[in-house]
C-alpha cells in the first residue's frame, strides 16, 4: 500500500483470497488440510491498531480480520460494508456510503457509521500520531487537525445515520475509490480502543474485529500466530478455511525445509535458495509493485546534500548483478522509486516508467568510472577532498538483506576513495524506528503501493514528509506534487504530467536512490488455489474457502 510502509526483505508472505483443494495434489507435496493453512511471513506484527500500523505483515493481518468499505478482488474494487461502489456528488467533493445493516462486530454488536467517524478521527489525530495521516489530504480540515489548526471533530466525516457514512472533501481525489480499500480507513470499535488505552493493537485481547478472522491468542512480540473465523463476520458463509497460521521464517533453507516437511503450505525463498528451487513444480515467482531504495541522512551528514556525491552513490551499484547474483528472487532492477506495470498514462496508455526522461534514469546505469569521478568532484565542492568518512548502512536482519548489504557496503567502498561502511542489520522494527528517528547515515528501505497511482510513491519525498527520513528536499518537485493533487486534481493529463516532472526531478538529483522493484519466488502446495492479487501488487483477502 503508511508509515515507511516498508516491506521485509526475504522470508515474506502472506494469505490471499484463497482456494484449498482438498483432493488433485501434484508433486511430492501433501495435500493442504481442509480447514487450515500454514503461511511463513518475513517478521511479528508490530501492531494491530489501523491507525499506526506502517508495514505489510500488519495490513495483511488487518486485511485478514477487519473490513472498509472496500475490497479489491482482482484489479475490481467491491462493496465490502459499503452496499455499493458509490460515485461522487457536488463536483466530485461528497461521498454518500449506505453501510451493511447485517455487518457485525466479533463480539456481536453492529458496525455502524460512528464507527468509521471514530477510526479516522484518530488518524488524523495529532494525540495519536499516524505515520498515515498525510494520506487524509484532501479530506475536509484533515490537514489542518494533523498541524494542530482546526479540532478533530471538525474531519469531513459524519455519521448521518447509524447506516449511511457521509465524507467531503476539499477538493476532488482521483483516486479516493481506491483509498477506500486500505487498512488505514477501516472502522474501529470506540469501546475497545477507549478501554485498552495506549495497549489498543498490542494483543488479540484488546481488539474487536470486524473481517473474516479473528486473531486469536496473540501477543505483539509473538514468532507465530493464527487467526480463526469470524462467525459474526456478515459474509461468513463465503469463509470455508476455518483458520489461517502464520509463522515468523527469516531463514530462506529454513523455509524450505518446513516448506518439504508440510509444516508450510506456502513461503516465500530468496537468494541461494531461490536459485537452487528455480526448476521445482512448486516455484514461481511474483512482481509486486514495490521498490526498495537507498535514503541517504541529509540532515546528519550535510555531505550528502551534494547531488554529486548522491549520484556516485547510485552509479556505483549494479542493479542487474544485485537482483541476480543475491535476491534471486524475480526482483528487477528500476530506474525511479515507482514501479513498472502499476500506472498508465490516461491519454496514451503508457507506462509511467517509460515516460520518464532518460536524462535522469542514466543515473542509475552501472558506472563506476563515473561515479568516482563524481565522488571526487563532489568532495572538491563540499571542501572534503582527501577525508575519510564512516558511514552506517541500516538494513533489516533477514538472511537476504544482510547479503544485500554486504554486497552494497562492498561496492560502495570499492569505487568511492575514503569512503568505509558499516553494517547494521537490525529486526524490522528497531530499522523503523531508527529510520523515523534519523539514526541512521544510510537505510535501504522499501514501499508497497497503498494504490495503482505513482503519488502513493512520489508524495513520501515531499518537503518534511514522514517517510523523507532522509531529508532530501527540492521546492520544484514539492511544487508539482502539489499542483497533481490540488490544481490538477480533475484534469488526468494535467495530473499525469505533473507527476511525470516530479519523478525526472528526483531521479535527475538521485534525492533517493532507486535499487530495484520487488520480486517474490515462492513455494506453494498445489491444493492452494485461488490466490488473488490487487492492482497494487498486494494481497487481497475477500473471503477464503475451500473447493472440495
Amino acid at each position: 500500500m503508511k508509515r515507511e510502509k516498508s516491506l521485509v526483505l526475504g522470508i515474506t508472505t502472506v494469505a490471499v483470497t484463497l482456494l484449498l483443494a482438498a483432493c488433485g495434489n501434484s508433486g511430492s507435496k501433501e495435500a493442504v488440510k481442509t480447514d487450515t493453512a500454514s503461511f511463513a511471513t518475513g517478521d511479528v506484527i508490530s501492531t494491530m491498531d489501523s491507525a499506526l500500523n506502517t508495514d505489510v505483515i500488519g495490513a495483511q493481518a488487518l486485511t485478514d480480520t477487519m473490513e472498509g468499505l472496500y475490497r479489491y478482488e482482482g484489479k475490481e474494487i467491491k462493496p465490502a460494508i459499503a452496499t455499493k461502489v458509490v460515485k461522487p456528488t457536488n463536483n466530485g467533493l461528497t461521498y454518500t456510503f449506505p453501510l451493511r445493516k447485517d455487518a457485525k462486530w466479533s463480539n456481536g454488536q453492529p458496525v455502524t457509521a460512528e464507527d468509521f467517524v471514530y477510526a479516522w478521527r484518530r488518524v488524523v489525530d495529532p494525540k495519536v500520531g499516524s505515520q498515515y495521516a498525510y494520506i487524509y489530504e484532501g479530506i475536509k480540515n484533515a490537514a489542518d487537525i494533523t498541524t494542530g489548526k482546526e479540532p478533530v471533530n471538525s474531519l469531513g466525516v459524519v455519521a448521518k445515520d447509524k447506516h449511511t457514512l457521509e465524507v467531503t472533501l476539499e477538493k476532488p481525489i482521483p483516486y479516493f475509490s481506491q483509498l477506500m480499500t486500505s487498512s488505514t480507513f477501516f472502522p474501529q470499535y470506540p469501546e475497545a480502543v477507549k478501554k485498552a488505552g495506549k495497549s489498543y493493537g498490542t494483543n488479540s485481547k484488546t481488539l474487536v474485529f470486524n473481517g473474516p478472522y479473528k486473531l486469536e491468542n496473540w501477543n505483539g512480540p509473538d514468532s507465530s500466530w493464527k487467526e480463526v473465523k469470524n462467525t459474526n463476520y456478515w459474509n461468513a458463509k463465503a469463509v470455508k478455511v476455518k483458520t489461517l497460521k502464520y509463522q515468523v521464517v527469516k531463514d530462506p533453507s529454513t523455509a524450505l525445509n518446513l516448506f518439504q516437511s508440510n509444516k508450510l503450505d506456502r513461503t516465500a525463498i530468496s537468494g541461494d535458495t531461490a536459485k537452487q528451487m528455480k526448476n521445482d513444480p512448486h516455484y514461481s515467482t511474483l512482481q509486486k509493485s514495490a521498490t526498495f531504495y537507498m535514503q541517504v541522512n541529509q540532515e546528519k551528514n550535510p555531505i550528502f546534500k551534494n547531488a554529486k556525491i548522491r549520484r556516485a552513490i547510485s552509479m556505483t551499484i549494479n542493479r542487474k548483478e544485485l537482483v541476480a547474483q543475491v535476491l534471486g528472487d524475480g526482483s528487477s532492477p528500476i530506474a525511479s522509486v515507482t514501479p513498472k506495470n502499476m500506472s498508465f498514462d490516461p491519454t496514451t496508455k503508457k507506462d509511467f516508467v517509460d515516460d520518464l526522461d532518460a536524462a535522469g534514469k542514466k543515473n542509475v546505469s552501472y558506472n563506476p568510472k563515473e561515479a568516482t569521478k563524481l565522488w571526487n568532484e563532489g568532495l572538491a565542492e563540499t571542501g572534503q577532498t582527501g577525508k575519510t568518512f564512516n558511514y552506517t548502512l541500516l538494513g533489516d536482519d533477514t538472511d537476504t538483506a544482510k547479503k544485500q548489504s554486504e554486497y552494497l557496503q562492498n561496492t560502495l567502498q570499492k569505487n568511492l576513495p575514503g569512503l568505509k561502511v558499516t553494517l547494521a542489520n537490525v529486526p524490522f522494527k528497531t530499522r523503523l524506528t531508527r529510520s523515523t528517528n534519523g539514526d541512521f547515515d544510510m537505510v535501504v528501505s522499501a514501499w508497497n503501493a497503498d494504490f495503482p497511482d505513482p503519488v502513493t510513491f512520489l508524495d513520501l519525498f515531499v518537503t518534511g514528509g514522514d517517510n523523507n527520513n532522509g531529508h532530501w528536499s527540492n521546492a520544484e518537485y514539492d511544487a508539482q506534487i502539489k499542483a497533481s493533487k490540488v490544481d490538477n486534481a480533475n484534469d488526468p493529463k494535467a495530473r499525469w504530467q505533473n507527476l511525470v516532472k516530479a519523478q525526472d526531478i528526483m531521479n535527475t538529483e538521485s534525492g533517493v536512490i532507486p535499487l530495484y522493484q520487488s520480486g517474490v519466488a515462492y513455494l506453494t502446495n498445489p491444493s492452494l488455489k485461488g490466490l488473488d492479487y490487487g492492482p497494487s501488487g498486494s494481497y487481497n483477502n475477500v473471503s477464503l474457502y475451500l473447493k472440495k
